[in-house]
């Protein structure tokens, strides 16, 4: 079976049937593309948390700001964050953002530096991250049956956190850390770059079918 070096651990390279008896670490591919999607879900939640701040300053003031990602009646930004989904918690989404993303990039940044970590330690993560791609799922069915607008820098930590969960899940299948096996297993680590084009096609597809008339020039 060929692999890429996304696949590979720089510590395990060997494929495993059972689970790893120590900790482990991640290839440089794998901790890059932590420090990476992690970076990109930062990045939109800095944004919107300081666009919000604008919102707010504007509200008391009396008068209206609108963001600068807020580019026609559909991608709005600004129908997003002032909607009751974007305190889904009792507290703005992008805050948990900022400590959860930020927390992706110190453990890929660990990777880098040859830190291992064991087993409990790679399902938390996997839970963790679990919590999130299910977080953003409901986020997107809000955003586009709910909420009736979208917002770019939300994508751009859709897609990131759906990265960041099926690499962190490969990596856990890859150490026997997940209960996959024999040709599902084999399957997974080969072809492992299909399910998140997959997903993310999707998404796209249900954004264009959702608003089809506005695209192609009819009525929104």
């Amino acid at each position: 079976m060929t692999t890429s070096a996304l696949d590979r651990s720089a510590t395990d390279g060997a494929e495993r049937d059972g689970p790893a008896t120590g900790p482990v670490g991640g290839s440089r591919a794998f901790a890059l593309l932590l420090v990476i999607t992690g970076a990109m879900g930062l990045l939109a939640a800095w944004v919107i948390t300081i666009d919000k701040n604008k919102i707010l300053e504007a509200k008391v003031a009396g008068k209206t700001y609108t963001p600068g990602c807020s580019l026609n009646p559909i991608v709005s930004c600004g129908n997003i964050m002032e909607s009751e989904q974007a305190h889904a918690f009792g507290f703005p989404n992008p805050m948990l953002g900022l400590v959860c993303y930020g927390a992706i990039i110190a453990i890929g940044l660990a990777l880098l530096s040859g830190a291992r970590f064991g087993r409990w330690y790679w399902l938390g993560m996997e839970a963790g991250c679990l919590f999130g791609v299910g977080f953003v799922t409901w986020l997107q069915y809000q955003s586009l049956y709910v909420i009736g607008s979208l917002c770019l820098w939300c994508c751009l930590a859709w897609v990131a956190t759906i990265v960041m969960f099926w690499y962190v899940t490969v990596q856990n299948i890859r150490h026997g850390f997940l209960p996959v096996r024999g040709a599902v297993k084999n399957g997974l680590l080969e072809f492992h770059w299909v399910v998140p084009v997959l997903w993310i096609g999707v998404i796209g597809m249900l954004v264009l079918t959702r608003w089809w008339d506005f695209w192609t020039g009819g009525s929104a």
